[in-house]
């Protein structure tokens, strides 16, 4: 959100990454685990604040995957490559359906 040219946060927003900072490496979380970690908040929400993180932010914003343990396709971008190669750097595997093993990388699940 901007303000005469100046980036201003939601304070929901200023929660949410808050929350996905505390996802340590190796680990995932999923929108919906995310947003009721938060509260007041919903999964798209989750999704709308990653998407408006600004470039080198520090919010870890690759461990945030969908419920079904996958990487979500983003418009206009091959974000969803990165943010596969981010995750197996950190030792997050992926089956041959490209699926997380929530049972064992989750986090907040």
């Amino acid at each position: 959100m901007r303000k005469s040219g100046v980036r201003v946060e939601k304070p929901v927003y200023r929660r949410i990454y808050a929350a996905v900072r505390g996802i340590p490496p190796g680990h995932v979380a999923t929108y919906g685990g995310i947003a009721r970690h938060v509260g007041a908040s919903t999964p798209r929400q989750i999704g709308y604040a990653m998407a408006s993180l600004p470039a080198g932010s520090d919010v870890p914003w690759h461990r945030v995957i969908n419920a079904r343990g996958e990487v979500s396709c983003r418009k206009h971008s091959n974000g969803e490559l990165l943010q596969r190669k981010l995750l197996e750097e950190e030792g997050v595997y992926f089956d041959l359906k490209g699926r997380v093993d929530l049972s064992q990388f989750g986090w907040l699940t």
